[in-house]
């Protein structure tokens, strides 16, 4: 009896051995509403050339990109969701290969970890790390208030939000770092205690941003709600 159970013992362990080597499977790259990047400008170039998009090339996935990858999609026999994964991709004739960006969790970043990324990269590179998460925090709390849009692409691209958005800085490829700030707001972590807005004094001109209470201040940014 004791020999059985000791044999038992070790097919377990060996099982658990060998399902810990197994590789985790890669995450599928897509493009959908609310990306931005060089692979979205692509998109829109080529579906431009073919007639399908009529807008500007601007690496921004709004509603223009998306109803012409519907319609690109219908009218070649595609599934029709508006996103470009590698099937659409391949029959547009890009690939899809600089769009998985890893941070400290793994994985590639989804489109709102993205598109969050993409701002605090934009509106934060050189800022603290902490600085950084608070960014995101802000736009999450954005999110979160009646005040605002209720998504992250209609936060960040909510006109007159960002000067990122207004000089094209959005559109920067993130680092590393700016996607793990990105995740760590998403699971909780808000530096900004709360804050709905943020700024530079040494480069804010507007005067009603200084009627806003502050909240705190971290590197070159002052928080505030």
């Amino acid at each position: 009896m004791k020999r059985r159970w000791v044999i038992m013992l070790l097919t377990v362990a060996t099982l658990a051995i060998c399902l810990m080597e197994i590789p985790a499977r890669a995450e599928p790259i897509a493009l959908g509403w609310g990306d931005s990047g060089d692979n979205v400008k692509k998109v829109q170039s080529r579906l431009k050339q073919w007639g399908y998009y009529d807008g500007p090339v601007d690496g921004i996935f709004g509603s223009g990109t998306y109803e012409a990858v519907r319609l690109f999609q219908r009218r070649n026999g595609l599934v029709v969701d508006g996103k470009v994964g590698d099937q659409t991709a391949a029959a547009i004739g890009i690939t899809l290969s600089g769009k998985s960006y890893t941070g400290s969790g793994g994985g590639a970043a989804s489109g709102d970890v993205y598109l969050l990324a993409c701002a605090v990269h934009a509106e934060a590179r050189g800022e603290p790390y902490t600085g950084m998460v608070a960014v995101a925090a802000v736009i999450l709390n954005r999110v979160d208030s009646p005040l605002f849009p209720n998504t992250i692409a209609g936060v960040v691209y909510q006109p007159g939000a960002f000067s990122s958005v207004d000089d094209g800085s959005i559109n920067l490829a993130p680092t590393e770092q700016s996607i793990r700030a990105a995740r760590d707001a998403l699971n909780g972590w808000d530096p900004s205690g709360g804050s709905l807005y943020f700024y530079n004094p040494a480069k804010s001109t507007s005067r009603w941003i200084y009627s806003r209470q502050v909240v705190t201040v971290i590197g070159g940014h002052r928080f505030a709600i």
